[in-house]
């Protein structure tokens, strides 16, 4: 389980594609302080395991799913990452609760600039996500948790204030650039529980 808040802003070491899947090599510093063979971390929002380490970076296997649900299979050497190792019982809650299970990938169709020194994202979503966000609700883009400020038929809005855009990668996502999007896990829950219970088969 995560917060939404970015710890540190990685890089892509080295890229293998294999047959079935991909290895992805990682470049960090302040996540290493405490990770071990086994060890979840989220990269652009997705929950990954440490398969290998070393004193500079940490290597991770995408599987299909993953490749198929998130952006990460089209990563490249040198681009930035968006990194947070899970949160622990005692850390703050700074975000919202964030699985690192990717819903479905969005895309940016507008990056205007407000004059208060934010940015307003318009993210283009499908249908299958967007039933669970809400103004003023929580939205995970790229690892970032995020709060929704306007929604439409088609996306929904965010204000990124200049720290976010510094310390994350949202800060370079252009129009046209695609996200990991994960919806509210409170949300799914609650529409689960809402869905009519399956009735007993009558006894004979």
């Amino acid at each position: 389980m995560f917060t939404g808040i970015v710890e540190e802003l990685g890089r892509i070491r080295a890229v293998d594609h294999r047959e079935g899947g991909t290895r992805l090599e990682v470049a960090c510093a302040t996540v290493l302080d405490d990770a071990t063979i086994g060890a979840s971390i989220a990269v652009n929002g997705v929950c990954v395991t440490v398969v290998e380490l070393d004193d500079t970076g940490w290597v991770a296997d995408l599987a299909a799913e993953t490749l198929a649900r998130s952006t990460l299979g089209r990563l490249a050497p040198g681009d930035p990452v968006n990194l947070e190792r899970p949160v622990r019982l005692a850390d703050r809650l700074g975000g919202h609760l964030v699985q690192g299970h990717v819903d479905a990938v969005g895309t940016v169709w507008e990056r205007t600039p407000v004059g208060d020194g934010s940015t307003r994202l318009g993210v283009r979503a499908p249908r299958s996500v967007l039933r669970y966000v809400v103004e003023k609700g929580s939205v995970t883009l790229d690892g970032v948790s995020l709060t929704v400020t306007d929604v439409a038929d088609d996306g929904f809005g965010v204000a990124l204030i200049p720290h976010t855009l510094d310390v994350t990668t949202l800060g370079s996502r252009m129009v046209g650039a695609e996200l990991n999007v994960e919806a509210d896990l409170v949300a799914k829950y609650v529409e689960r529980l809402l869905e009519p219970s399956p009735q007993p088969a009558p006894r004979r």
